[in-house]
């Protein structure tokens, strides 16, 4: 008897086996039970630095503030990078040098607290005071003496272009016609701050106050507002309730998730934990593509992948080398062999599209044989003498994968000792403002529809530029760009400047983007962005 006592035993044991495993695999999806509370699951990439929007100058940062602040202008729900009422209800301009923004009269912080033309002075004051050491300050440089007071050689306020007639209207005057202007104001670093929430912890240009980004502390004037930061794990937002549009959002949040792995996010993706994925491991993008994939989405993107060099460190500050590290590599293959995924070889900065009547320079190109005699005129003669350097990337299968293979172009076209090295998103940040590195890895995406957004990040002393590169020449044509009032020798002035920076190659263009990523069919009207805007408050989902 003892044998059938085992045999039920054992029965008992593989019957609880499969009623566990039959119990785990009928479990609702999370992205099922989510989407039944409205709450999108969305992937991020890194980690945000930070959620002060006058801090930051990331992707990860970028798609939270879409979704918590609004500018003046908003991405229009049917055609994001489209010019949609905001924060302002309406606009209008003289010879698209003085601009006029009438407030939505039911604009509110989340807290309740009426949204007025003072919050947006007090915004271009914050972000422009040389203290504060915003990234982003560059971006109002359009704006008459914006410029001039955040180096310091004006210190009254109010000298620059923004003005507020009453509480309800925003007048700007710029240094010269921007028609652009509306384009350039949905970005976040135009957005407006709670003064009364940033002085309640500290000073408006205190670099170190950021207890008003706290969850408890923090007020919002987008359609979301922040309801949790769990680093390293989640920022989770929910509906505005004083949003002046909050009848039209569809959902009830949105969780952020920070997955800096491709092959991670997309098996997080496939497990049912995300409704949208940030991107793709590389090496299954053919096969989405060609299995014809109701997941897979591939949407154009202006954007460039490039390195910087730091020209503060020997053999960088010779111009020879960093055009002959230029010419050896072989954009072609890149796009071809490793990403595979119709992003198309660098031969400018400036992606094509950027401005219908804008011709991107072609300088960049491969010739190894050019590359060496370049190499050899600099002292390094077939890379002897060279010394060993590294190409810094933030955490992702895919930058290491390009890495490595420029590393090895280098290798076997320059005979030059190259090491990757790794760093987080945050850590590789201050290091690249600190000019702690000799070669990195850097993306831009386009911040408003103009060759200039891709151009004036190289002035000098930009918040951006972090390569150290500085040419007069370079910054008197973007300062006459913004001064000309006539479109076509103004795109000219914008041409000979990029042709200027690609002969002097303080960045190594590589190769200009697509956007590959996963997305349920459940999503809808979370569409395509040229710049990667967002309309969250059209977003919803249905099965």
């Amino acid at each position: 008897m003892r044998w059938l006592v085992r045999v039920f035993i054992l029965l008992a044991v593989l019957g609880g086996i499969a009623w566990f495993h039959h119990a785990r695999t009928h479990r609702p999806a999370r992205v099922e039970e989510a989407g039944r509370a409205g709450i999108l699951l969305i992937g991020n990439g890194s980690e945000p630095a930070t959620l002060d929007h006058q801090l930051a100058s990331g992707q990860p940062e970028h798609h939270i503030f879409h979704a918590i602040f609004e500018g003046l202008i908003a991405p229009l729900p049917k055609n994001p990078d489209g010019d949609g009422p905001g924060a302002a209800a309406s606009w209008t301009h003289e010879n698209f040098t003085t601009w006029t923004f009438k407030l939505q009269p039911s604009g509110r912080w989340s807290d309740g607290t009426p949204l007025t033309s003072a919050d947006f002075l007090y915004a271009y004051q914050r972000i422009l005071s040389p203290r504060l050491g915003a990234d982003y300050a560059n971006m109002l440089y359009p704006m008459l003496n914006a410029e001039e007071y955040h180096t310091g050689r004006l210190k009254d306020f109010t000298q620059v272009g923004a003005k507020a007639p009453d509480d309800y209207t925003l007048q700007i005057t710029l240094k010269g016609p921007a028609p652009y202007l509306p384009s350039m104001l949905k970005h976040y670093s135009w957005f407006p701050v709670p003064r009364h929430v940033i002085e309640k912890h500290g000073k408006m240009d205190d670099r170190g106050n950021t207890r008003w980004t706290r969850p408890a502390n923090m007020v919002c004037n987008g359609p979301f507002k922040l309801k949790s930061w769990r680093v390293n794990q989640t920022v989770e937002v929910e509906r505005n309730p004083h949003y002046w549009d909050a009848s039209n959002v569809k959902l009830n949040g949105i969780v952020f998730l920070p997955i800096t792995s491709d092959t991670t996010e997309e098996r997080a993706f496939l497990d049912g934990q995300l409704h949208v994925t940030q991107t793709l491991p590389l090496a299954k993008i053919p096969g989405y593509r060609e299995s014809k994939s109701p997941f897979f989405h591939s949407d154009p993107l202006l954007s460039v992948y490039f390195y910087r060099c730091n020209v503060t460190k020997k053999p960088f500050s010779d111009v020879n080398v960093r055009k002959a590290l230029a010419l050896a590599i072989d954009r072609e293959s890149i796009t071809r062999n490793i990403l595979r995924a119709g992003q198309k070889p660098a031969t400018g900065l400036t992606p094509p599209g950027t401005l219908a009547d804008y011709r991107t320079p072609e300088v960049m190109r491969f010739d190894p044989v050019e590359a060496k005699r370049l190499l050899a005129a600099a002292g390094y003669p077939d890379g002897k003498g060279f010394p060993a350097f590294d190409i810094l990337i933030n955490t992702s299968e895919a930058h290491r994968t390009l890495a490595e293979a420029v590393q090895a172009m280098w290798k076997q076209h320059l005979n030059i000792p190259v090491r990757v090295l790794n760093q987080d998103w945050g850590v590789y940040l201050e290091s690249q403002r600190k000019l702690d590195y000799q070669v990195c890895r850097a993306a831009w995406v386009g911040d408003y529809l103009d060759p200039s957004t891709f151009l004036a990040m190289w002035q000098t002393g930009d918040g951006n530029n972090n390569t150290g590169w500085s040419n007069p020449r370079y910054d008197e044509l973007i300062n006459q760009s913004f001064r000309e009032g006539d479109a076509v020798k103004r795109l000219q002035i914008l041409n000979e400047a990029e042709t200027l920076l690609l002969n002097e190659a303080p960045m190594l263009p590589v190769y200009w983007y697509t956007h590959s990523y996963l997305m349920r069919p459940e999503v809808k009207r979370l569409l395509p962005s040229l710049l990667e805007h967002r309309s969250y408050k059209a977003v919803e989902l249905k099965p």
